[in-house]
């Protein structure tokens, strides 16, 4: 039985080792090379920037999918953003005039009742979120600071992104009666709450005392997504439901004694022969909400309800469009399709650089054939095959490739992170992308080797010999 096993065992080894004269031709590649560096250096540049230009495409474009995945998430992967317009009347006086004796359209504007609608009437919509956002100053305990008020309701928190540190969420009891509590951002609590519990403490927002009930987790968020999708910083934002904002701070929707006055004093100023074109040209803001959030169940009915929401809206607005409706994964699809052309020009450059280094490496081998036909007759006299003299220079055109290929990685990974540094454009390298180049660096050499070493293989032995 043990005699069977070791038979066995030697039969095995004797079929997966390879055979010496397999192991010789390697070696006799390597001193090839060894024997002409700077040949071999200069015929692998090629391979070397095509395989850098291979991982730096696949870096910037794996690091643009993570940004476009970072952005959905930011936004929403099922989410309508509706936000209101507010416009100036502009043109020529005459028209202006036209316009003042025509009946003008009335528009509430944006509000929680379209909200509402939205959510009653479109069986697709999973819910609505109405914010309402107001530039306020922060204080406490002689600091202070710009941040923003956001009025917000129940289904505010129920995006993913939205995480809580410590405390609680609004509850329904602080909607019902207008409390003044808040959820503030994590800056807002590094800053003001930086040796207590933020929870329970009192901060002043404008002009009211707020009670804190919960600290939300830090989000990241870079520079370019705010400038890019019109995104603030929410850490220093300051949260309470948008009862209490609307209750208790003010509500654009109601007509107060100012606005009356305002109205009286620019009607009598129509008279004065528009004097004051800019003092009675502005813009007022009757939104009674600054942005509207809808989700959608599925994904595919987005186009879908987003015409539905904006027929509605115009029609509750008596057909004034005073609103946007924007689809926040159409944008970033077209960003996507963008960055993809980008990817693709990136990669047909890279293509060009590896089939260039290919050629290379074949002319170079073929030269080298030349120049050693004499040396491969003697090798062919002493009896080596052609299965040798082609495994050899086989062996020396992977080798120049894979070295360059290795290089190109090296070079992928520096190329890469100077493009981070110094463009700001987010770039990942993965292992397959490693994977990806190290066998196409191999495969190259194969494929542009190949020929060389078989015309190596068939050259005759005795005109080999007789070769100066």
């Amino acid at each position: 039985m043990i005699a069977g096993n070791n038979t066995l065992i030697s039969a095995l080894i004797e079929r997966f080792t390879p055979p010496i004269g397999f192991i010789s031709n390697i070696f006799t590649a390597f001193e090839a090379i060894k024997r002409n560096k700077l040949r071999s250096m200069l015929t692998s540049l090629g391979i070397v920037f095509g395989v850098a230009s291979v991982i730096s495409m696949l870096a910037i474009g794996r690091g643009a999918q993570q940004e476009i995945l970072d952005q959905m998430k930011l936004l929403g992967a099922n989410n309508i953003i509706i936000t209101p317009i507010i416009e100036q009347e502009e043109g020529k006086a005459e028209e202006n005039d036209q316009k003042l004796n025509e009946k003008k359209k009335f528009s509430p504007g944006l509000s929680l009742q379209d909200a509402e609608s939205i959510a009653r009437a479109i069986p697709a919509v999973e819910y609505v979120s109405p914010e309402v956002v107001m530039e306020t100053n922060a204080i406490r305990e002689g600091l202070k600071r710009s941040t923003k008020l956001v009025g917000v309701d129940s289904n505010f928190f129920r995006r993913s992104d939205y995480e809580l540190e410590k405390g609680s969420y609004f509850s329904p009891v602080h909607f019902e009666r207008s409390l003044p509590v808040a959820v503030i951002g994590h800056s807002v609590k590094t800053k003001f709450f930086t040796r207590e519990d933020a929870i329970g403490r009192q901060i002043k927002c404008g002009k009211l005392w707020l009670t804190v009930i919960g600290v939300m987790k830090e989000r990241n968020i870079s520079k370019q997504n705010i400038q890019h999708l019109g995104l603030r910083d929410y850490n220093f934002d300051i949260y309470s439901p948008v009862s209490t904002v609307l209750l208790r701070y003010k509500n654009r929707a109601l007509v107060t004694r100012r606005d009356v006055q305002n109205a009286s004093r620019g009607n009598n100023n129509n008279g004065n022969g528009g004097n004051n074109d800019d003092e009675q040209k502005k813009a007022v803001n009757y939104h009674q909400i600054d942005r509207l959030t809808v989700s959608v169940q599925n994904t595919d009915q987005i186009r879908i309800v987003a015409e539905v929401i904006s027929r509605m809206l115009q029609r509750r607005h008596n057909g004034i469009v005073d609103f946007s409706v924007t689809v926040p994964e159409e944008l970033l699809k077209q960003e996507q399709r963008t960055k993809e052309i980008f990817n693709i020009v990136l990669g047909a450059i890279a293509s060009i650089s590896l089939i260039v280094g290919g050629i290379g490496i074949m002319n170079i081998m073929l030269a080298s054939v030349m120049e050693r036909t004499k040396e491969i007759g003697i090798r062919r006299a002493v009896g080596a095959t052609q299965r040798d003299v082609m495994i050899q220079f086989l062996a020396e055109a992977t080798t120049i490739s894979v070295t360059g290929g290795i290089i190109g990685i090296i070079l992928g990974f520096i190329i890469s992170v100077g493009i981070e540094q110094m463009a700001g454009i987010v770039t990942i390298i993965t292992l397959m992308s490693v994977f990806v180049s190290f066998a196409i660096s191999a495969t190259i050499g194969i494929a542009f080797g190949f020929f060389p070493a078989k015309r190596a293989a068939e050259q005759d032995v005795i005109m080999s010999l007789r070769y100066e």
